[in-house]
C-alpha cells in the first residue's frame, strides 16, 4: 500500500539534517519532502493529524502536531534502539468520514506490518478512525480512553458535536467487535450519572482521576489489557498543560500522564496510541507541547521495554491458586502443560500468573459453562483479595463480559 499519497511532508527545520545522534531528531526517519520513510522496517510510525471539524470550537490557530515535534525531536535518545518513522501530516478527506476513513485504511496497514501507530494532534474524535482500523482483524479487542470527560453525547438531534459524541459512536459499533473498555481520569462532576451507570451496566472498567491520584498503580492492568489507548490533553490539568479549552484546574498531572504513557507503551498487545486535542494557540510558552513531547518520549520508552509476556506457561511466570481455602503457589519453571498440583484446581480457586521479569500479575477467567477462556491483566491487590476468600471485582466484570 502507498501510504505516501495521504501525507503531507514536514517542514525542513522541525529534522534538521546533521541532527547529533543522541537527539531523536538525528534517530528518525522523517518525510520532509524526499524519500518517503520506510514505514514497513519501523517499530514505531508517527502521524500527524490537523483535522478539527469534529469539534465545535473549530480549528486552532497553528499546527498542533508540528509545535510538538518542534520538542519532541530535541529530546535525548537513550540507548534503546529507535527505529521510527515520522510519516508527516495526514491529508484531511473531503468530509470528515473521509477522514475516519483514511485512518482506517492506514492504520490497518500498519497493524497488518507490525508497526505501532503514534496519532497526534486533532479533535479526539478522530480515534473513531482509529478504532475503525481494528475491525480489519476480525478478532474481539480492547481499548481504554483517558479523558477528563466521558464523550458519550446522543448524536441526534442533541447539537453535539462530534468530539462530545465518538465514544458512544464506538461503544454501539455495529457488527461490536469490541470485548473491553475502560475509561480513565474522568472527573465525576464533568460526567452525567447516568453515563457511568451505562458504563457500569456494560461491565466496563472506570477509574477517576482521584483514584489514580491515590495510587496510579491500579492504571496500568487498565492500560496492559488495551489493543489501543486514545489520549485527550483535556484529562491533563491546565497549569500543566495549557493547550485546550475550556479550561480546567483540576485532572492529571504532567508527571501522571507521562506515567499512564509510559505504562502503554510497556503493553505487549497496544498497537496505536493517540494524544489528542491540544490546541497551540493556548499554549504561548509550549509548555502543553513540551508536555505531550515527554508523553510521547515515555511511550517510546515504554515500547522498547517491552518483555513480550505472552507465554504464560514458560518458566519466567509463577502461577497461583487461590480461593475459598486460602493461597496456594505453583511455581512454573518447565514449557510444557501444567503439574499433576495444578490440575487439582477445582471451581473455587482463581488462577493468577506472576512474571518473575516485570512482577507484573495476570488473572484467569473461565465462564460458568467452561467454554470461554480468557487471561487479563490484574493487580497485586486483586490476588490479595482472592487469597482472603473475596472474588476481585475485576474478575465478576470479565466473567460477566464472556457471557
Amino acid at each position: 500500500m502507498n501510504l505516501a499519497i495521504f501525507f503531507d511532508p514536514l517542514p525542513e527545520e522541525l529534522v534538521p539534517a546533521g541532527a547529533p545522534a543522541t537527539v531523536l531528531a538525528g534517530a528518525i526517519s522523517a518525510f520532509t519532502g524526499g524519500t518517503f520513510p520506510d514505514w514497513r522496517a519501523a517499530d514505531l510510525a508517527l502521524i500527524g493529524l490537523d483535522e478539527w471539524r469534529g469539534s465545535a470550537a473549530g480549528e486552532p490557530a497553528g499546527h498542533g502536531a508540528n509545535a510538538v515535534r518542534g520538542q519532541l525531536y530535541q529530546l535525548q535518545k537513550s540507548s534503546s534502539p529507535c527505529r521510527l518513522a515520522d510519516l508527516g501530516n495526514l491529508r484531511p478527506g473531503l468530509t470528515l468520514e473521509d477522514t475516519y476513513q483514511r485512518l482506517r485504511e492506514i492504520i490497518a496497514a500498519l497493524l497488518e506490518q507490525g508497526t505501532v501507530a503514534i496519532l497526534l494532534g486533532g479533535s479526539h474524535d478522530l480515534d473513531y478512525g482509529q478504532f475503525l482500523a481494528y475491525e480489519t482483524l476480525e478478532r474481539a479487542i480492547s481499548f481504554a480512553t483517558v479523558d477528563a470527560r466521558v464523550d458519550m453525547a446522543e448524536p441526534d438531534g442533541s447539537g453535539a458535536a462530534p468530539e462530545d459524541t465518538h465514544l458512544r459512536r464506538m461503544l454501539l459499533h455495529a457488527p461490536s467487535f469490541l470485548f473491553n473498555f475502560s475509561q480513565l481520569a474522568h472527573q465525576q462532576y464533568l460526567v452525567a450519572p447516568d453515563v457511568l451507570a451505562a458504563l457500569e451496566k456494560l461491565h466496563f472498567e472506570t477509574l477517576r482521576v482521584g483514584q489514580i491520584r491515590d495510587d496510579i498503580r491500579q492504571a496500568e492492568p487498565l492500560l496492559r489489557q488495551a489493543d489501543f489507548v486514545s489520549f485527550d490533553v483535556a484529562a491533563v490539568r491546565w497549569q500543566d498543560a495549557p493547550g485546550y479549552q475550556p479550561a480546567n484546574p483540576f485532572g492529571l498531572t504532567n508527571e501522571e500522564a507521562a506515567k499512564l504513557a509510559w505504562y502503554a507503551g510497556c503493553n505487549d498487545q497496544l498497537t496505536s496510541f493517540g494524544l489528542y486535542g491540544y490546541r497551540p494557540n493556548h499554549d504561548p510558552h509550549g509548555l502543553a507541547a513540551m508536555v505531550q513531547a515527554t508523553m510521547l518520549w515515555y511511550f517510546v520508552e515504554g515500547y522498547y521495554y517491552r518483555r513480550r509476556e505472552i507465554d504464560f506457561r514458560g518458566p519466567t511466570f509463577l502461577r497461583y491458586a487461590a480461593g475459598l481455602h486460602g493461597p496456594v503457589r505453583y511455581t512454573q519453571s518447565h514449557p510444557g502443560g501444567p503439574t499433576d498440583e495444578e490440575e487439582e484446581d477445582g471451581p473455587d480457586r482463581i488462577v493468577f500468573y506472576k512474571s518473575r521479569q516485570t512482577d507484573r500479575w495476570w488473572m484467569e477467567v473461565v465462564n460458568l459453562t467452561g467454554n470461554a477462556r480468557r487471561i487479563v491483566p490484574c493487580s497485586y491487590q486483586d490476588y490479595l483479595r482472592a487469597a482472603q476468600g473475596d472474588v476481585p471485582h475485576r474478575w465478576i466484570l470479565t466473567q460477566a463480559l464472556l457471557g
